[in-house]
């Protein structure tokens, strides 16, 4: 859903799907569509068609960035929509991907790297964020850190975004582990972690403070 907007993107799933699962659809359509549907007017407002399955999008009010296996795709949030860039990955079964005001992220063509792409100037910079394939990744509201974790799931790495330098790394536990989800707060000083451990992991972020918990 996009903010407080009445946009809600939506992709088929499940054993009956309503839409098909490799259709993005904010148009109406009923055929291999991602849909982002006008909840206001109660219509599909654009449609983007895919030949492989949509994993995840990502709105804002100009542009919309949509995940597949291997790659991501970005675009004008018009009707139609325009297609703005494409780019490859390397296999991304969670379709991670983030979408700020200025710069988009991904994983990269390698397992454990992030791509950042500046949108204004198309810049491309690589972050060898870990050793082993990307689980979980975010950025912060303002867009100036990114918090990503690995398959391996015992460290959270932040990084700054404007130079891609490593400003830290929290130890969530020493034994392996499924991260669900990273979000950091409105305020940009705490990040949380969830994980298939029971548990939630608060951090403070160390720009705004030293001590994390």
């Amino acid at each position: 859903m996009l903010g407080k907007a009445n946009y809600i993107a939506l992709v088929g799933g499940g054993k009956n799907p309503k839409f098909p699962i490799n259709k993005v659809a904010s148009s109406e359509s009923h055929v291999n569509q991602l849909i982002i549907w006008d909840d206001a007017k109660q219509v599909a407002a654009v449609t983007l068609e895919f030949r492989s399955q949509v994993l995840q999008t990502r709105l804002s009010r100009s542009q919309i960035l949509v995940a597949l296996l291997n790659s991501v795709s970005l675009y004008a949030f018009s009707s139609p929509p325009k297609k703005l860039s494409t780019f490859e990955t390397a296999d991304n079964p969670s379709g991670l991907c983030c979408l700020g005001s200025k710069i988009i992220a991904f994983p990269g063509r390698t397992p454990g790297q992030v791509q950042i792409v500046e949108m204004a100037t198309g810049n491309v910079s690589i972050i060898p964020a870990h050793g082993s394939p990307l689980k979980a990744m975010t950025l912060s509201p303002n867009g100036e850190i990114l918090a990503t974790a690995s398959e391996t799931g015992t460290l959270i790495r932040l990084f700054s975004t404007t130079n891609c330098a490593r400003i830290t790394e929290f130890r969530r536990g020493v034994d392996q582990a499924h991260i669900f989800s990273l979000a950091i707060s409105p305020s940009n000083t705490l990040l949380a972690v969830t994980s298939d451990k029971a548990t939630l992991h608060i951090f403070d972020l160390p720009q705004f403070s030293t001590s994390h918990q």
